[in-house]
């Protein structure tokens, strides 16, 4: 049975399709720039792992994949929790003992930290990354839990509370990785930069 596959939700960079609430503040173009940045720290990190890399984007797999050595499929469902569940299904039927996912908007994510969260897998049913905005930036299982996915109030402050209490009513041993923030917003990539200044150059923004 193979061990761990690492899943990445990934948007196509496409100018005024990715980082739309960054770009208000800040413009089409530096915002698409910023998402390059982004993608590009999430796959050297994911790479770090040596877990199997499954990469779902949003809309089609490009011609120009950034690596032979990984995965591509197309994110499936109506909203984010079916199109997550889909995603888990479809790797967990390959004989995977664990499944992470991530998205591309967390600088903060290390290798470390997600080898960390396929350990904690070991004695608990989910592992969650709780991020600042009251989403989770990291979720895992070591077995499809699809009552998680299911009627949750996406991309509001209250996702991680929402799938904690499906969790606690299932009956589900879960556990919590350090809290970290995504970068939805000039404010939230500002708040970065002043607790880690070295992400200044690294996005190249002055804000």
């Amino acid at each position: 049975m193979k061990e761990v596959a690492l899943l990445i939700f990934q948007k196509n960079p496409e100018l005024g399709k990715v980082k739309t609430r960054l770009a208000a503040t800040i413009g089409n173009e530096k915002a698409l720039e910023i998402y390059h940045q982004l993608v590009d720290l999430t796959l050297k990190e994911a790479i770090k792992t040596q877990f199997e890399i499954f990469i779902f984007y949003s809309d089609f797999i490009p011609e120009q994949k950034p690596s032979a050595l990984m995965s591509f499929g197309l994110q499936k469902g109506d909203d984010l929790g079916e199109r997550m569940k889909n995603a888990f299904q479809e790797v967990l039927k390959f004989g995977y003992k664990k499944a992470l996912i991530i998205g591309t908007d967390c600088p903060e994510i290390k290798a470390e930290l997600v080898t960390e969260a396929a350990q904690i897998l070991d004695g608990n049913d989910l592992v969650l990354g709780p991020a600042e905005d009251g989403g989770y930036y990291l979720l895992g299982m070591n077995s499809l839990q699809k009552e998680i996915f299911e009627q949750v109030a996406w991309s509001t402050e209250s996702v991680l509370k929402q799938t904690l209490e499906k969790a606690e009513r299932k009956g589900l041993k879960v556990s919590l990785l350090e809290m970290l923030n995504d970068i939805d917003t000039a404010e939230d990539l500002k708040k970065l930069i002043d607790k880690k200044p070295q992400y200044e150059s690294i996005f190249r923004y002055h804000g």
